[in-house]
């Protein structure tokens, strides 16, 4: 049954743009853009083929004639997505936003990814057979709704004509809910609770019987509303939970297995410092090689700013750092101008450019280059050294590129009791922790004694590293499961520490995600941590610097040691951590330099 409210929501209500849109110009040779009156229908509902109703607004010129169709499908309530399809119907687009299944206005019941490559499709055909749709389809949006589009996308609907995901994963298992085998704690947790809000109104609703409440007695008895059971609120957190391993309930819409069945092109829009990073280079690099159609390969594009999750991108200020003038865009004009080429074919010079704009962090510049990872990077290895133990801020860790001789290993404690606490970084969501978000000072966790730190001297001359990062460690531990950490840092010539980008490995985990295997005690292990990727100059009186640990809590869950099943263990024990950098073990932090 459709309530009235609904009802008076599908009402026609036209809304004039007024002439601040007509200050809008255009690079290279593109034409002037129309400018139009922008009629709002709200509530337009799309019955699915299981009878559930997904609900939209659809924002649309008021014109003659026929236009191509930008659709966002969002969990966050499409309400919010007012202003950009305002915007973007003033330029002469069909703009769509449509609550997902079980969210706000729409039917059904919530569950992440479950849904969204077949009603992505169903919605997809639907708005192209829109009597104002030219047939063209594009969509756009971040973080889950980034998801929504690759989900679509990989069920090949016919109409859809591109996809432009912000900040958004390439694997719902790594990278999203798990990252190196450890869980992926405050996002996960977080979010969860972030979207119960919504659920419990719902649940609520549902279940709300005033008028049989009525006949309570005593008056005290009324029980205003019936709370749902908190096991009810979020069935997928205990889901994923229950599924650490990469399984087929991962698989099944891991859009890294699925990258064959893309077959449109892509303009990939991530962040250094974006706790989605990691997904966002991996399916601009993938899908170059491997969409399904050779349009969609050549078509891809690439943007990364600094943020992300982790701020916006109209700010010069992302956490702790100021990274100037220049760092502030307009996301909404870069998708835009993306979108006029594909979908309306202006000229607007886009052809012309690169396929991938990077903004350099520490030089504070924006960048085109030809592609990602940079061609001319050379991939070069800082070994780590110490000529006593490098334990904390006061130890004698070091890093240079000669390959290590004969020296002792490093080693720490970790308690899980006492983690290494969260100091920034690549966080979502909901208010950040105290710690801030972002590149924030990590001087607070060098200075313990479960944190080794390898610095290089003073770079007498600035020093690129843009690209791929990981840590090749030779390792062992007291027990059988534990974990390793690595973090990137550069350290200013006041002392500030500023992280750049980080990682985990869960032991168990490295060989392979899919089947754990416990370590034996003290056996030494050759693994690789995947830091992710960065771009910075290290200016002339910077260090670059290495953290290695075991923990980053509550960014990720504490390993407890015990190799206990991570959803219920409970009891912890500590471990003794062992770093090998001899000539027969030479751990090494991977980087890429640019000459």
């Amino acid at each position: 049954m459709i309530s009235k409210r609904v009802r008076r929501r599908g009402a026609l209500y036209l809304f004039l743009i007024c002439g601040w849109m007509a200050g809008l110009v255009f690079t290279g040779a593109a034409k002037a853009q129309d400018h139009y009156e922008v009629q709002v229908q709200y509530g337009l509902g799309l019955k699915l083929h299981d009878g559930v109703t997904l609900w939209a607004d659809v924002f649309r010129p008021k014109a003659e004639g026929k236009f191509p169709v930008l659709l966002t499908r969002t969990p966050y309530d499409r309400k919010n997505s007012i202003d950009f399809c305002m915007k973007a119907a003033a330029r002469g687009y069909v703009v769509i936003a449509q609550d997902v299944r079980g969210r706000y206005g729409s039917e059904g019941e919530w569950y992440p990814f479950k849904y969204e490559s077949q009603d992505g499709y169903e919605t997809v055909e639907w708005a192209a057979a829109l009597p104002y749709s030219n047939g063209k389809v594009g969509m756009f949006g971040g973080s889950y709704v980034g998801a929504t589009q690759y989900l679509a996308a990989i069920a090949q609907p016919p109409h859809l004509a591109g996809i432009c995901p912000n900040y958004t994963a390439s694997n719902y298992h790594d990278g999203w809910t798990y990252q190196g085998g450890a869980f992926e704690q405050w996002f996960n947790e977080s979010w969860t609770s972030g979207l119960a809000e919504n659920t419990i109104t719902r649940k609520a609703m549902q279940t709300s019987d005033r008028v049989a409440w009525a006949q309570k007695l005593p008056l005290l008895s009324y029980p205003v509303l019936t709370s749902p059971a908190a096991e009810t609120l979020a069935p997928y957190f205990s889901d994923w939970l229950m599924h650490p391993n990469y399984d087929d309930y991962w698989k099944q819409w891991s859009i890294e297995d699925h990258y064959a069945k893309i077959l449109v092109p892509v303009f990939s829009m991530g962040a250094w410092y974006d706790i989605f990073l990691g997904g966002t280079l991996r399916n601009y690099q993938r899908l170059k090689k491997d969409a399904g159609t050779d349009a969609a390969r050549r078509g891809q594009r690439l943007m990364v700013y600094v943020g992300g999750h982790a701020g916006g991108w109209d700010s010069k200020t992302v956490g702790a750092v100021d990274f100037g003038d220049k760092l502030p865009f307009d996301l909404d004009e870069a998708m835009l101008r993306w979108y006029d080429s594909l979908l309306k074919g202006i000229d607007n010079g886009l052809e012309r450019e690169k396929q991938v704009r990077i903004f350099v962090m520490g030089k504070n510049e924006w960048r085109e280059e030809d592609d990602w990872p940079l061609a001319r990077a050379k991939t070069t290895r800082y070994y780590l050294h110490s000529t006593k133990p490098a334990n904390g801020l006061e130890g004698a860790g070091t890093l240079n590129t000669t390959a290590p001789d004969e020296e002792k290993p490093e080693q720490y404690v970790y308690d899980p009791s006492n983690a290494v606490p969260t100091l920034g970084g690549p966080l979502c969501c909901g208010a950040p922790l105290p710690t801030g978000i972002g590149p924030e000072d990590q001087r607070p966790a060098e200075g313990r004694d479960d944190v080794l730190v390898f610095s290089t001297p003073v770079f007498a001359q600035d020093t690129e590293v843009t690209g791929p990062v990981s840590l090749d460690l030779y390792l062992s531990s007291s027990a059988v499961d534990t974990d390793f950490t690595g973090k990137l840092v550069d350290v200013w010539p006041n002392g500030f520490a500023q992280n750049l980008t980080e990682g985990i490995l869960r032991l168990r985990y490295r060989n392979s995600q899919a089947k754990p295997e416990l370590a034996n005690p003290h056996e030494v292990y050759h693994v690789s941590v995947d830091l992710w990727a960065t771009s910075n100059v290290f200016l002339a009186g910077h260090k670059l610097r290495l953290e290695v640990s075991s923990s980053n809590f509550p960014r990720f869950d504490r390993n407890l040691n015990t190799g206990e099943e991570q959803a219920r263990g409970t009891h912890m024990v500590k471990a003794t951590n062992v770093i090998y950098h001899d000539k027969a073990r030479p751990s090494a932090l991977v980087v890429s330099v640019v000459p």
